[in-house]
């Protein structure tokens, strides 16, 4: 049914528009007492043996939204309503900022992918901390906080623009993230050098430790696809030796490898950061590697590909605890998160592993790979 909405409505709509829609609807049905509760009995049934625990966090299972749906933190219910079993918010910025000037987010739809130049379009720090403060949740999920440098700030003035963000969300953040591999904002990429990245955690992690002293909030870093080998692993190392709480592999690329012929050209060529189904190979191959570098002692995060629980499974295998999605979201509909979860609840049955925190790195330690 989904499919057929999607061809005859969503595909006729800018992408943009019909993601604002599609939004509303969200946020309008989980303000209905009754249609929420029918909505996440049919949507979100829960798996016992999924059950996960992440930095210190127990969660219904390992797959969450990935960071960009939500921008503001205006639909975290509405996102655990259709099974999300985290809620990544954000990306957001020091000050308000539009993002850039549209039209900035395409489809690909015989690549089941997507183009976006959002730009970091969202209300600022101030905004959505004063949102998560006064948030009064219907349904228990972890909601983490990804943040990234505002646009016009100057790449020397970075440090003290995160640090901002960080002071003022930390509090309301069952984990924050620091987003250094968005295509989209000059110079933020240039940030993920281990010489600029090092000051930046360490005073991000100071900030949330300043503003929070009664608890630890967990720390994680996204990094991009496109990094080179050697890249990754300077990354790796570092997160280890700061004693990061984890990593998030991977963020959009700027590449165009993978994609089909029957892609008009036109969209190919437009600028930012490419998701969905063509990412699902380098992804991966970056989660391998990280976790062949860094083995247990750091969580790590598979994003970039997800379409189905088998894409899940594998991510776990290659040494994930939690995954995360968002394009795939675009093209299944609201039935994708329990599609995957009785999946991948099939997956661990039939497999060696009693549970899937044993799964974990599986495929990277019968190599013989890991640290």
């Amino acid at each position: 049914m989904y499919q057929l909405f999607f061809r005859l409505v969503f595909t006729r709509m800018d992408p943009e528009k019909a993601h604002h829609l599609a939004f509303r609807w969200i946020r309008l049905a989980v303000r209905v007492p009754v249609l929420r509760t029918f909505l996440a009995a049919a949507l979100a049934p829960r798996h016992k043996e999924l059950r996960t625990e992440a930095f210190g966090l127990r969660m219904h299972g390992p797959f969450g939204l990935a960071a960009g749906f939500d921008k503001n933190a205006v639909a975290i219910d509405g996102m655990a309503m259709l099974g999300f079993d985290h809620v990544e918010v954000g990306t957001v910025t020091g000050e308000a900022q539009p993002g850039n000037p549209r039209k900035r987010l395409f489809r690909l739809v015989a690549d089941r992918a997507l183009i976006n130049r959002m730009g970091f379009n969202n209300e600022g720090s101030l905004a959505v901390a004063a949102r998560l403060a006064a948030r009064e949740p219907v349904f228990r999920t972890v909601v983490g906080v990804n943040i990234g440098k505002t646009k016009v700030v100057p790449e020397a003035d970075a440090v003290a623009d995160y640090v901002k963000s960080a002071e003022r969300l930390a509090p309301y953040a069952d984990y924050l993230v620091v987003n250094v591999s968005s295509p989209n904002t000059p110079g933020l990429r240039d940030l993920q050098a281990t010489e600029a990245l090092r000051p930046l955690l360490t005073a991000v992690r100071a900030a949330a430790d300043r503003t929070v002293p009664a608890r630890r909030v967990p720390l994680l870093v996204k990094i991009a696809p496109d990094l080179a080998d050697e890249d990754v692993d300077a990354v790796a190392d570092l997160a280890v030796e700061l004693g990061l709480d984890g990593i998030i592999a991977t963020n959009t690329t700027i590449a165009r490898d993978g994609l089909g012929s029957a892609t008009d050209p036109s969209l190919v060529a437009e600028t930012g950061g490419l998701s969905g189904a063509p990412l699902k190979a380098r992804s991966l191959e970056v989660l391998r590697r990280l976790y062949a570098r860094v083995g247990d002692r750091i969580t790590l995060v598979g994003v970039g590909g997800i379409e189905s629980a088998e894409d899940v499974w594998q991510r776990i295998l290659a040494g994930a605890t939690l995954v995360q999605g968002y394009s795939g979201f675009i093209y299944a509909g609201p039935f994708w998160s329990r599609a995957i979860h009785k999946g991948l609840a099939a997956r661990l049955r039939t497999s060696p592993y009693a549970t899937l925190a044993d799964a974990v790195g599986a495929d990277v330690k019968k190599a013989g790979k890991t640290v």
